[in-house]
């Protein structure tokens, strides 16, 4: 009796070892605030990433990432709701009629703080297929009445204040602190299946950075790309080195050759040049929305790999759930697997990226479109190497579609050929300008995009915006 219990024990030990080890470990990094070509891997000669070079190289880098909004609370929320911004309604941070009042044009759409109470979140489905969860840093979004935060789903949650700094001298931006408990998690589980999500606050403002980490840039010459922000570059180095502590914990451990590492940012530099992209954080053109990432799966993916196709941070969700096998979300899901392109395909079944957002934000950005607002209310879609914006105060107050041609509602870019979205094809090609239009409304109907639909009383064209009320935020989120 005794016998045939312990080997029945022993074939359920063994079956779920076998279970376990068929689900692969997924790590998923998140830097706030790093623009696309920032890290070494991505371009820069003055800012140093030694160890994300090192995941370039043992991996795949993708270099038409993007995030799915242009600021940090929104880009979250797409990402671990699996959904683009109009089936959540997280437009930006805190609100949407960020600027002048007397210069907005429309009444904007409200923002919501959190995500709606019936959204299935990445960390509850992921723990429904058996991972064990862990989340290590920044938390934009919390808990209430009528939403969720960014926290469904994760057993083990560590560091939630929005744009810490810590003071200490040794550890300014929480960057090892983080890192820390994420290590801590990674070996407790190490037998099981784990999810381990790190979003650091670093590169965000305040900039900080260890005493001797900033010794390293003090002089040093900006390069080719004038990325010369001393503090920037010792931010971002120490964030590197406690991104290397993860490695070297997985390789300790001997989880590497079974866990996806995933690298990423939520958003576009307002630090510095996003050139030869045009604009910044907080925007719609690519400097605001295109981001560095990369993966690394050994086994799958291929060492020294590239990848160009457009991909954005919404198709994490169902690429995580078909990297650990598991059954279908119930919830909506607008991103696709990635799966794919990382066994080495060139496409994906989807013929094109959308975003939306129907407010306002403050602070313009060089080569912007407007002198007061970094963007106004704007849909966005890139089909293949096109992109389009659709802006609605022109293209509802200033005749729509049959002023096209005047009215500057929409603007076209062919991205292969002009990838700093310098020239304006809307007036010219004007068959691939109603084919991506089309294509947009389609998808705005398909999710029910609210649109300002009212003109603005207080507003008047001949203000200065002075007078206007106007929210400033830390690091102009």
């Amino acid at each position: 009796m005794i016998q045939a219990l312990l080997t029945s024990l022993a074939c359920l030990t063994l079956a779920y070892g076998s279970a376990a080890a068929s689900k692969p470990n997924i790590v998923l990094i998140f830097a706030d605030d790093l623009g696309w070509q920032e890290p070494g891997f991505a371009g820069s000669d003055f800012l140093e990433t030694p160890r994300l070079d090192q995941l370039a190289r043992e991996g795949m880098v993708f270099r038409h990432a993007y995030a799915s909004a242009g600021n940090c609370q929104p880009s979250r929320a797409c990402m671990l709701s699996g959904q683009y911004t109009p089936r959540h309604g997280v437009y930006a941070v805190g609100s949407t009629d960020r600027g002048p009042k007397t210069l907005m044009r429309m009444i904007p759409v409200p923002n919501r703080p959190n995500l709606p109470p019936d959204t299935m979140m990445l960390g509850e489905s992921l723990k429904a297929a058996g991972y064990a969860t862990g989340f290590f840093g920044k938390c934009h979004m919390k808990d209430s009445k009528t939403g969720k935060s960014e926290h469904a789903g994760f057993d083990v949650i560590q560091h939630s204040k929005p744009g810490l700094n810590s003071d200490d001298p040794a550890d300014p931006k929480a960057i090892f602190s983080i890192t820390n408990a994420a290590c801590e998690f990674i070996e407790a589980n190490r037998e099981r299946p784990f999810f381990a999500y790190i979003p650091h606050y670093a590169v965000h403002a305040r900039l900080e950075g260890r005493a001797e980490t900033q010794a390293r840039f003090k002089d040093k010459p900006p390069g080719r790309l004038g990325h010369g922000h001393a503090m920037l570059g010792a931010c971002l180095a120490d964030m590197d080195t406690g991104i290397g502590m993860v490695l070297d914990k997985l390789k300790a451990l001997g989880l590497e050759e079974n866990t996806l590492v995933v690298f990423t940012s939520d958003n576009g530099s307002p630090h510095v040049t996003n050139e030869p992209l045009r604009g910044a954080k907080g925007g719609y053109y690519e400097g605001g929305i295109r981001v560095p990432m990369l993966a690394r799966w050994p086994g799958v993916v291929s060492p020294g790999s590239t990848c160009d196709v457009p991909v954005t941070n919404v198709d994490f969700y169902p690429t995580f759930l078909a990297a650990a096998g598991a059954a279908a979300s119930t919830a909506t899901l607008d991103g696709e697997s990635l799966l794919p392109l990382f066994k080495g395909g060139s496409a994906l079944q989807r013929q094109a990226v959308f975003w939306h957002f129907p407010g306002y934000l403050d602070d313009p950005v060089l080569r912007g479109r407007d002198p007061v607002f970094r963007t106004r209310p704007v849909s966005v879609i890139r089909k293949g190497d096109w992109k389009l914006h659709l802006y609605h105060e022109e293209w509802q107050l200033d005749g729509g579609r049959e002023k096209l041609a005047t009215n500057r509602a929409a603007e076209l870019y062919h991205l292969a050929t002009d990838p700093g979205e310098h020239t304006d094809l809307a007036a010219t090609d004007t068959a691939k300008r109603d084919e991506l239009l089309e294509d947009l409304l389609a998808w705005m109907k398909s999710t029910s995009a609210p649109l300002p639909r009212q003109t603005n009383p207080e507003y008047n064209s001949k203000s200065s915006g002075k007078g206007g009320k106007k929210k400033k935020q830390a690091g102009k989120d």
